[in-house]
């Protein structure tokens, strides 16, 4: 696979996800420089390790990961909703929301990643 190409596909989905000019040209170098220092290969590395995951035998090798993001995701609208413990802090609440935010994160990346490989496969 060609990281060049898949810059490309991948930078016109930024341009439709990012509408200001200036932001997407500093997304589309960043993927540049993820490409030049070899993190792509370990985000894809990544995200064949969780589709691997997602196509396990087991219910629970199948679905941890959105399991533990729906608890994370369930704490966070617990807390607006002023169900939570009292003496959680704001810092807490706002590791939850980091960590809610990296997983959903990943999870699109990951998606994007896979669907730019299977256009590569053909």
């Amino acid at each position: 696979m060609s990281w060049a190409a898949a810059i490309g596909v991948l930078g016109k989905i930024i341009e439709k996800i990012i509408p200001d000019p200036g932001k997407a040209a500093q997304a589309r170098q960043s993927l540049v420089d993820m490409a030049l220092r070899g993190e792509l290969d370990e985000l894809a590395e990544r995200a064949g390790i969780i589709k691997a995951e997602s196509q396990g035998d087991g219910w629970l090798q199948r679905s941890w990961r959105p399991i533990v993001m729906l608890i994370f995701t369930g704490l966070i609208v617990a807390r607006w909703l002023g169900w939570s413990a009292p003496d959680l802090s704001e810092a807490v609440e706002l590791k939850l929301f980091a960590i809610v935010e990296l997983g959903i994160g990943g999870y699109i990346a990951s998606r994007g990643i896979e669907k730019v490989a299977d256009k590569f496969r053909r």
